[in-house]
């Protein structure tokens, strides 16, 4: 099949809700039509308006998020953290396992400098990690 996964016996994880994934850099979080129009639904507008004032178009077309001046994702609150996550992007809801964080065990330890919940929690087994980070959303619109 291919070279064994590095991670062959899964790594750890547990969101902490600390808002670290989402504040203090900057970076695309990429979002499909389905995730613009759950997520203008979500704030009661149109989807014109929602693209208008939360979307921008990076590389290749692709559509992200907006961030605050600080760099914080533009739906994150310090106080809150995340207001709109029961509709979060798939690219949110597979971190950490990015196909950047789990290519290399240095890529991952390099994440988990930032994230304190890798490498704490629970154990995912390695079948699910390579399916998430195949499909993490970081690679556009679907």
């Amino acid at each position: 099949m291919g070279k064994e996964l590095w991670y062959k016996d899964g790594l750890c994880f547990e969101c902490l809700q600390c808002g670290s994934c989402c504040s203090g850099f900057s970076g695309t979080v990429r979002v499909s039509d389905v995730e613009i129009s759950a997520l203008a639904h979500r704030l009661g507008l149109p989807e014109a308006d929602f693209r208008k004032h939360y979307t921008r178009v990076v590389g290749g077309g692709v559509i992200s998020l907006i961030e605050k001046p600080n760099k914080d994702c533009i739906f994150f609150e310090r106080e809150r953290g995340c207001t709109v996550y029961e509709d979060r992007p798939r690219q949110c809801r597979t971190w950490p396992f990015w196909r950047s964080n789990v290519y290399s065990p240095h890529a991952w330890k390099r994440g988990a400098k930032r994230c304190p919940g890798m490498n704490s929690g629970h154990l995912h087994p390695a079948d699910l990690i390579k399916e998430m980070s195949e499909d993490d959303g970081s690679l556009g619109a679907g």
